[in-house]
């Protein structure tokens, strides 16, 4: 099953704010069970897409060195429950703080301008023990978020833009 909750970022301030889309689609796996004649794309998962908009903003803010996990969701709450195959949602995030030990991001949801849903995210910073290891496979990181979008339009804090690391030299 794919585990990739956005499709593209159509936004990226580097340290403030992450705007991204997910198209929901029939041929997406989860769908065929939940429900195979009335496929409903699950909150869980909408609220997955808000973490990884979230969780990336946060992990770029590091130059992506600092391990970045959901902690908890201190407040969310859902306007409407029901997205099907062709909805397209879009995903803010906006962060409220950064700390060594964690980070909050603001968060919300649209589909076709109409607010459904809204809330915090915490994410936790892991520590000592998790230095040196990876939380993901060599290049999938880099991979993921260049597949996102995020270097086509991603901006630092300075206004300049955010660089490819493969195009570096």
């Amino acid at each position: 099953m794919n585990w990739y909750w956005i499709d593209r970022f159509t936004v990226f301030e580097s340290g403030k704010r992450a705007q991204a889309i997910k198209t929901v689609s029939r041929s997406e796996d989860h769908l065929r069970d939940h429900f195979p004649f009335h496929p409903v794309m699950p909150v869980s998962l909408i609220i997955e897409g808000l973490a990884q908009t979230g969780g990336l903003l946060i992990h770029e803010s590091h130059d992506f060195k600092k391990k970045v996990v959901l902690g908890k969701i201190p407040h969310i709450q859902f306007y409407t429950t029901e997205f099907v195959p062709g909805d397209s949602l879009i995903y803010n995030a906006e962060i409220d703080y950064i700390r060594d030990e964690g980070s909050m991001a603001t968060v919300n949801v649209h589909r076709n301008n109409e607010l459904i849903a809204e809330g915090v995210l915490v994410f936790a910073h892991l520590g000592a023990d998790f230095l040196g290891k990876s939380l993901f496979a060599e290049g999938d990181l880099e991979d993921l978020v260049r597949a996102y979008g995020m270097y086509d339009i991603g901006i630092k804090q300075d206004g300049t833009r955010i660089l490819d690391p493969s195009l570096k030299s």
